[in-house]
């Protein structure tokens, strides 16, 4: 199955039309299984897990698991579709990044669990060039840089801590940073697609729910799996 383009992404795009046809599959890998939905031009992770699996809150992801699953089908580029808070009052909800670094201090997975090796971080180049070419095909906008930074979850951020990352970083997430670190060490070409869903705890006069994160997601979405079928034929 060389050739197949890798998808990570959340329960928001498995409930899409555009994964109905696929077909499910559990690849057991050295790190545990991954439930994968195939087609013949991608391989699709749902994070979370599938329909009638239980729900896997980002804090319990098993990263190394979905990547190699990704890496044994025959995968050489996966894209991150990763949902995101705003960590400036500028960055509006609905708005398409392609980050170009990314910050996560604690709880980092690795697959280097028996062996001396290590990486310096880096989302691909490639694949950021591949999306904004695609972005660019489909007639669809999207920020071509931002900076992500990566919390533990499952809980949101604090108000203050919003206000410090807002010194170093662009939008907020709990899943980017890992995908990102894992698929490197296992020499996979990596780059996200983040959609901005929210404002930030404290940036907005209205509090934040996750009802509202899911609504914005969902309405997000289209637009990012046009994205993606521009991807293919780039």
């Amino acid at each position: 199955m060389a050739g197949l383009i890798g998808l990570v992404a959340g329960t928001v795009f498995y409930r899409h039309d555009y994964f109905k046809e696929a077909e499910r599959k559990k690849v057991e890998t050295r790190f545990g299984p991954a439930s994968v939905l195939l087609s013949d031009r991608w391989a699709y992770v749902p994070r979370h897990g599938l329909g009638g699996e239980k729900f896997t809150p980002p804090h319990r992801i098993n990263h190394p698991a979905n990547f190699s699953a990704l890496k044994e089908i025959g995968v050489t580029e996966v894209i991150g579709l990763n949902s995101t808070g705003s960590l400036r009052p500028s960055l509006a909800p609905g708005t398409i990044v392609i980050p170009h670094d990314y910050i996560s201090f604690s709880n980092v997975p690795t697959v280097f669990n028996e062996e001396n090796r290590h990486i310096t971080p880096q989302l691909s180049d490639l694949v950021r060039g591949k999306l904004a070419a695609a972005a660019k095909k489909a007639g669809i906008p999207v920020l071509e840089w931002g900076i992500y930074w990566q919390n533990a979850g499952p809980r949101l951020e604090t108000k203050a801590e919003i206000r410090f990352q807002a010194h170093y970083a662009d939008m907020v997430g709990m899943t980017m940073a890992s995908e990102a670190t894992v698929a490197q060490e296992l020499d996979l070409e990596f780059a996200s697609l983040c959609s901005v869903d929210n404002h930030g705890h404290g940036l907005s006069h209205f509090p934040l729910t996750a009802e509202e994160i899911m609504a914005n997601s969902s309405a997000n979405a289209h637009r990012m799996l046009e994205i993606i079928q521009a991807y293919l034929e780039v």
